[in-house]
């Protein structure tokens, strides 16, 4: 299949700019995959839709201060998105302009309100995909605690502001741990309050988290215009001995649902299952197009995707693309908010659930 049969047109104006209100206040799109229905509702009616005793997989994954604005020694600006840390103050960047920050260059991170100097980065290396190595100096040591403190919140480039309070607390689960190193949040985990938690494990849900450190992944564009030449970025993962041992007896026996809370949740399910046992840690460039069979959820909430991006043809993997197109196209009527500060989608029966 090629790029462009994952197309859909998407008004600007349903882009989301920011949060709802409430964390839970979204309105959900309810899709059967085997029916082929849907019906209108909000998250707070999640306790009601998602079967009882279900397991729920989210993604506890941090999203950190990654994004550093930088002043080139010429004076010219630039940015550095940090992906990955190799210890030692040295990340796995990407950085622009490429051009002009090539290895043996060097420049200021700067407060990109009141320009204040806030850290030294240097450029080390050219890495496949773009990519560079670089060295943060600051002054209050290496870790990403420091580049939480020195750097903004990466926004998704669809979001039209910088990063401020309000993105503080809700571009971040309320689950979130404090480990982690993504630089994108696992939004339909944002959604989620600890009340709507403790109302699904009042109907026999329990919650066992996953964490997949969220990179370029995700989140990168398609290039290629057949899905088989596109080439997903690696990313880690990490399941909890809670998470596995919950899961795995679920997995071989098909005894209770499995809901997976967001798409990074559903890939680390599926690179860590080898049908009997889950990976503990890992990496996969799994990518998810029409023809694969799930092999691990039954459930998967997430939000609306980009068109002609990886997680669209994930959606249209587990709807087929007719029904994936036609679920867009009736969120586009009903005026849904898109991406990661809009609306949700719950898909039923999207993987290979047995009698419970």
């Amino acid at each position: 299949m090629r790029r462009s049969d994952f197309h859909f047109d998407l008004p600007q104006d349903l882009i989301a700019q920011h949060p709802a209100p409430d964390r839970d206040g979204a309105r959900l799109l309810v899709v059967d995959a085997k029916t082929g229905s849907w019906s209108h509702r909000t998250i707070r009616d999640l306790p009601d839709l998602v079967p009882a005793g279900s397991l729920c997989v989210p993604n506890d994954v941090r999203v950190r201060h990654a994004r550093l604005f930088l002043r080139r020694s010429g004076g010219g600006a630039g940015e550095a998105l940090l992906l990955r840390s190799l210890g030692s103050g040295i990340f796995e960047a990407m950085v622009r302009p490429g051009a002009r920050l090539k290895p043996g260059a060097s420049a200021t991170v700067v407060d990109p309100i009141t320009h204040a100097e806030l850290a030294r980065i240097e450029i080390l290396d050219n890495l496949p995909e773009g990519l560079r190595t670089v060295r943060v100096h600051a002054d209050h040591g290496l870790d990403w605690d420091e580049i939480d403190r020195i750097g903004r919140l990466p926004l998704p480039p669809y979001i039209g502001h910088l990063a401020g309070g309000e993105d503080e607390t809700r571009y971040q689960t309320v689950f979130a741990a404090r480990e982690g190193e993504a630089v994108a949040a696992p939004t339909a985990g944002l959604h989620f309050t600890p009340d709507l938690i403790r109302a699904l494990e009042a109907r026999g849900c329990s919650w066992r988290p996953v964490r997949l450190h969220v990179g370029l992944g995700t989140f990168r564009p398609m290039t290629a215009e057949r899905l088989e030449d596109h080439a997903m970025h690696e990313e880690r993962f990490e399941i909890p001995e809670a998470t596995a041992e919950a899961l795995e007896p679920v997995l071989r026996d098909r005894s209770r649902p499995v809901l997976c809370v967001g798409t990074t949740s559903l890939r680390t399910l599926e690179g860590a299952w080898d049908g009997s046992h889950l990976a503990r840690t890992g990496a996969t460039r799994l990518f998810i197009t029409p023809g694969y069979r799930l092999r691990t959820a039954d459930h998967l909430l997430t939000n609306f995707h980009l068109p002609e991006s990886t997680l669209f043809v994930l959606i249209s993997s587990l709807l087929g693309l007719d029904l994936a197109q036609a679920a867009y196209a009736e969120a586009v009527r009903e005026r849904y908010r898109f991406f990661s500060y809009g609306d949700a989608m719950l898909i039923l029966n999207a993987g290979p659930s047995d009698s419970f």
